[in-house]
């Protein structure tokens, strides 16, 4: 399991100065180990970190912490300026004899069924799957007639169109796709789409990239309500 954890979050300014994305607190604790407990909690045991940007604050978090039995955490220094393609390209060594891995950002959570993730990557046969989402819409949206009356209005609705929501898996094949250079959402997805090796996961349950400042007030509102969608674990 690789988690991408070396971006600088330069739209978190007000955390992201002193520590790095990664390490800022959802409810007390780095978002990086929601996305480990994400994971551990459905069956996976070990992790690795691609780190760049203030890296060595995530290495002492993961030495200090005391993780469930069973899991092993590593970080592997991926540079700080490496695209995220290149990030899992130098994981390469580490994941040598491995059949696949998944992979995903540690910025994302998600109630998302893994299992059925895992099941769907396995019955189609291509290299890569990519769990797809439908974003809330930052404002409301106003609906209108032909004429120009305003019909109605309706309060941050979901996108009509699917993003890249994170949450990959991938064959062992995708590292040839990817270069030291390679940005993973660019050309290597394109290529595997153009090869016919690229399906889509739809998820239509809870999302939310931390992505500003914003994002990480709202998620820490929904983890201090005791309703955070993503909370699997006891």
């Amino acid at each position: 399991m690789a988690i991408l954890c070396g971006g600088r979050g330069t739209r978190l300014q007000e955390h992201t100065q002193e520590i790095p994305k990664p390490l800022v607190e959802i409810g007390g604790m780095p978002i990086v180990w929601h996305v480990i407990q994400l994971y551990a909690v459905q069956g996976f045991r070990r992790f690795l970190l691609a780190t760049g940007y203030k890296g060595e604050l995530i290495e002492r978090f993961v030495a200090e912490h005391e993780w469930p039995a069973g899991v092993s955490v590593e970080c592997v220094d991926t540079g700080e300026a490496t695209q995220t393609g290149g990030r899992i390209k130098l994981l390469a060594p580490l994941l040598e004899g491995e059949p696949g891995f998944c992979a995903t950002y540690a910025d994302g959570l998600a109630d998302i069924d893994l299992d059925a993730l895992l099941e769907l990557h396995s019955a189609h046969g291509a290299l890569a799957t990519m769990t797809v989402v439908r974003p809330r819409l930052q404002f409301g949206v106003t609906e209108l007639g032909t004429d120009g009356r305003v019909r109605g209005f309706h309060e941050k609705p979901r996108s009509e169109h699917w993003i890249n929501g994170g949450f990959f898996c991938f064959q062992a094949g995708v590292l040839a796709y990817l270069d030291q250079d390679s940005v993973l959402e660019r050309a290597p997805l394109e290529r595997l789409a153009a090869a016919d090796e690229l399906r889509a996961h739809r998820h239509e349950g809870f999302w939310e990239c931390m992505d500003t400042y914003k994002d990480a007030v709202q998620l820490n509102d929904l983890w201090a309500s005791g309703e955070a969608p993503w909370r699997m674990w006891g």
